[in-house]
């Protein structure tokens, strides 16, 4: 290279000043959040108070944590205006009861903090969900996520498809609703296991799967296969993941609800869908957001999921149950900071809430699985209720070492309830695997607190009549019942007073 050359080079070199790439967490080393757990305070709940510097999403990532332990949240007060936020949430297990065990609160210390530091959620609390998830090390997964039009047999063909190609499901996760399916599935290599990286392969699979979910469709609709791989340190939670694949596949647009659940109306007697109020406060540039609906576990991160992913910021908020029914008020504005005042965005708001509430919600016979894992073992299952005649409303089934759990949702193939005796000959067929059933509420509440079968899987597959046991959906909590709008300041003031004895982590 001649000198002229060099010379050139040089002059084209930009300098920039050094940015320590630590600057970002700078208010955070300086203060540092304060997670509380408070068993004195309430009779009957677990109060986890977080004091911290405030960051975008971080109120849908605490939630996230105690949903994905299955912890039910009976009440919650946020506030996060400014540079600032300050959390509180009432919690219990499933059955109740506060939270005595150290391990998991430690957990759930730990697991706060590292959202707020941006770093991956502690694996040292190992649980398994009332639905088979269970929280393990993270490692880098392969992960097929589908969307389309719903149809009797279709998570059959899809199981079918991966084991013909080789293809070893280690989670499978699918919600359908208004007509439409939305699934992930994080597969192997093989029954040796590992992730699929030849790009050939994935793209076989990727085709013959896009077929399958394109059999039968009608012409103009849409239908999506997606082949990635990336790190589970850097996946998108799988729940939330579902609800933005859902979204993207317009679901919402297909909401039409009673007149009170569209108009934000309460006064339809006996109405369990989600009613929708949005208000307009000129003076503080917030929407007020009010939401009723039937209580349910996740209630919270569904709807607060919806809210991060269509761009808005929630600075106050107040939720509570009673009984079966829960309100949420919110205090919401738009994350780009314009005025929230076009009436197509307010229906557009309404109907995405009403889907991401509804889109949980699950129809049929629950039918819960404990099985040593095999290969293929999901490709015969859905088989066996396909041949049946069942079709899934929602499944979810994971894996941990050589164990399969989870939980399928069958209706028949028009939906309505399936028959008893049926489902008695099919789970002999499976031999052995459900180990216990549940009959959901046709007032469409999802994940009851589970009772898992204490009797073997052999003799509850052998016996000469199956146990059906009802499972009522209810979850009566004893909260006094509160105005929303008129306590939210009165509840927030006297909760940031009782942040003085905060565990400092």
């Amino acid at each position: 290279m001649s000198n002229s050359e060099k010379r050139a080079m040089e002059t084209n070199v930009i300098y920039e000043p050094y940015i320590d790439p630590d600057y970002e967490f700078l208010d955070e080393r300086m203060y540092p959040p304060r997670v509380c757990i408070d068993n004195d305070t309430c009779s009957h709940s677990t109060l986890i108070k977080v004091d911290s510097a405030n960051k975008d999403g971080i109120l849908l990532e605490m939630v996230q944590v105690l949903t994905d332990l299955d912890l039910v949240i009976s009440k919650s007060y946020i506030s996060s205006d400014g540079g600032w936020f300050m959390d509180v949430f009432h919690v219990t297990d499933q059955r109740g009861n506060k939270l005595t065990d150290e391990s998991l609160i430690h957990y759930i210390q730990e697991a706060i903090c590292a959202t707020r530091r941006g770093a991956p959620t502690p694996t040292t609390y190992t649980t398994i969900t009332s639905l088979g998830r269970v929280v393990r090390p993270l490692q880098m997964d392969t992960a097929l996520e589908m969307t389309g039009t719903d149809r009797p047999g279709l998570m059959s063909e899809i199981m079918t498809a991966l084991l013909e190609r080789g293809c070893s499901v280690t989670d499978s996760v699918a919600w359908t609703h208004n007509t439409r399916v939305a699934c992930i599935v994080h597969v192997e290599n093989g029954p040796e296991g590992g992730p699929i990286e030849d790009p050939v392969q994935q793209a076989q699979v990727r085709d013959f799967l896009q077929s399958v979910v394109e059999a039968h469709h009608v012409k103009g609709e849409k239908t999506s296969v997606r082949f990635t791989m990336i790190p589970a340190v850097g996946r998108t939670h799988t729940e939330r993941r579902l609800h933005q694949l859902m979204y993207a596949d317009g679901d919402y647009e297909r909401c039409n609800g009673c007149d009170g659940a569209l108009t934000g109306t309460h006064k339809i007697s006996g109405c369990d869908r989600a009613h929708v109020n949005i208000e307009n406060c000129e003076e503080k540039g917030y929407w007020i957001l009010n939401v009723r609906s039937r209580d349910r576990p996740k209630l919270l991160f569904d709807t607060v999921c919806a809210l991060t992913d269509l761009g808005y910021v929630v600075f106050h908020a107040v939720v509570a149950s009673k009984g079966t029914m829960a309100e949420q008020e919110y205090f919401i504005r738009h994350a780009t900071g314009r005025r929230l005042n076009v009436e197509d965005e307010r229906n557009k708001l309404t109907l995405c809430l009403i889907a991401a509430i509804e889109r949980r919600i699950s129809h049929g016979l629950r039918l819960d699985l404990c099985s040593r894992n095999r290969f293929g073992l999901l490709s015969y299952i859905t088989r066996v209720f396909r041949e049946s005649g069942f079709s899934l409303s929602r499944m979810e089934v994971a894996t941990q070492n050589d164990r399969a759990f989870g939980s399928f949702y069958v209706t028949d193939a028009s939906g309505h309830d399936v028959n008893l005796s049926t489902v008695d000959l099919a789970i002999r067929e499976i031999g052995g695997s459900i180990i216990s059933i549940y009959k959901t509420s046709t007032s469409r509440i999802s994940s009851p607190v589970l009772s898992r079968s204490s009797t073997s899987s052999s003799s509850s597959s052998h016996s000469n009549s199956t146990s059906l046991r009802t499972a009522t959906h209810t979850r009566v909590e004893n909260v006094p019942r509160f105005s929303l709008g008129s306590l939210l300041w009165s509840q927030l003031e006297r909760v940031s007073s009782s942040f003085g004895g905060a565990i400092r982590l």
